[in-house]
């Protein structure tokens, strides 16, 4: 009974921790996602502890809810105009995750995203559906609370929306990767150079995407190499990367976000790290399962190699040397002869 309370106390102690840290990791993003707000201060084009929630649910399970509900009250108690207000944002950006999360498992998604049909539902349940249910109530929340006029939900909610879309298309995949990475064994000295190439030449693109000229299309040639070299391990952290030094661009007014307003920037942005997404994730997923399966095929032939050939050894039989076998057949002709009738 001692032993019995003593594992039931620690697994406790082990899940309190776990919602702690993901309140601390919901928190901790948000302050950094609010550094680009675009509307009133808690809306922004990038909404990462929409990624971080869905990842917890998808690495630890359900159990952890609690710390997605934690860290968004911690985080819209200075930002919402009353209590109420907060709990109820707050609870949208709990459901929201959540609603994702059961989603997913029902269409059956697995976390190593080695199949097309994982990175379609992500896009499609996880991203463009779960985060309709947090854009909806948190905007809703605010025109109902009079912070925002009635002419002014679309425009709110098509960037909240769209932020916690993107936050789950650039941030859920590349936690998902961190967590089944591995350190390559007996990779070339060429593939290391590869890598470390593609990352100077994302930041790069990067330093060029915040410039004044508008070349955020260069941002689709780094993808594809990094799709097509490295599968999805290394066109999720690029998609992050690229995404990232476009809401940049944006926020400066710089490149082609410069001398327009707020919606056409929001519309340009959107559509460019939707894509940018589209892109990372389709390819990798695309190259991961072809890769899978040429590991199948190559596993499949060798185990069929193994069994011709012991079916091969099986039909062996040894051979009897010259003249036996024909008074061995005359012997057995014998036996039969006399044999009672």
């Amino acid at each position: 009974m001692a032993v019995a309370r003593h594992s039931g106390a620690r697994r406790l102690g082990a899940v309190a921790l776990e919602i702690c840290a993901v309140a601390a990791l919901y928190w901790g993003s948000a302050e950094i996602g609010l550094l680009q707000e675009q509307v009133r201060g808690q809306v922004t084009p990038l909404w990462p502890p929409s990624g971080i929630a869905l990842a917890s649910l998808l690495l630890r399970g359900p159990r952890v809810w609690p710390g997605i509900a934690l860290g968004a009250f911690l985080v819209n108690i200075s930002l919402g105009p009353s209590f109420l207000a907060v709990l109820t944002i707050a609870a949208g950006n709990t459901l929201a995750p959540v609603c994702s999360y059961a989603l997913l498992r029902r269409a059956g998604f697995r976390s190593e995203m080695n199949r097309l049909r994982d990175a379609l539902a992500l896009i499609f349940l996880g991203a463009f559906t779960g985060m309709l249910v947090s854009a909806t109530v948190g905007t809703g929340t605010l025109v109902l609370t009079g912070v925002l006029d009635a002419g002014d939900f679309w425009p709110t909610w098509s960037v909240w929306w769209t932020g916690d879309a993107v936050g789950v298309l650039t941030v859920t995949p590349v936690l998902l990767i961190l967590r089944s990475a591995r350190r390559p064994r007996g990779a070339p000295l060429s593939r290391w150079v590869e890598g470390i190439l593609l990352v100077a030449v994302t930041i790069c693109v990067g330093f060029v995407e915040t410039g004044t000229t508008p070349l955020l299309f260069l941002g689709f040639p780094l993808l594809i190499w990094a799709a097509f070299r490295f599968g999805l391990a290394g066109a999720a952290p690029c998609a992050l990367a690229v995404s990232i030094f476009a809401i940049i661009a944006a926020a400066q007014n710089a490149g082609p976000f410069a001398g327009h307003d707020l919606f056409t920037n929001m519309i340009t942005l959107q559509a460019f790290n939707g894509s940018v997404s589209l892109t990372a994730l389709l390819l990798g997923a695309a190259v991961n399962e072809r890769a899978q399966t040429e590991r199948e095929i190559a596993l499949a032939c060798g185990q069929l190699a193994e069994m011709v050939t012991k079916i091969a050894a099986s039909d062996r039989r040894p051979a009897l040397p010259a003249g036996e076998g024909e008074k061995a057949v005359k012997s057995e002709r014998g036996v039969r002869d006399t044999a009672p009738k």
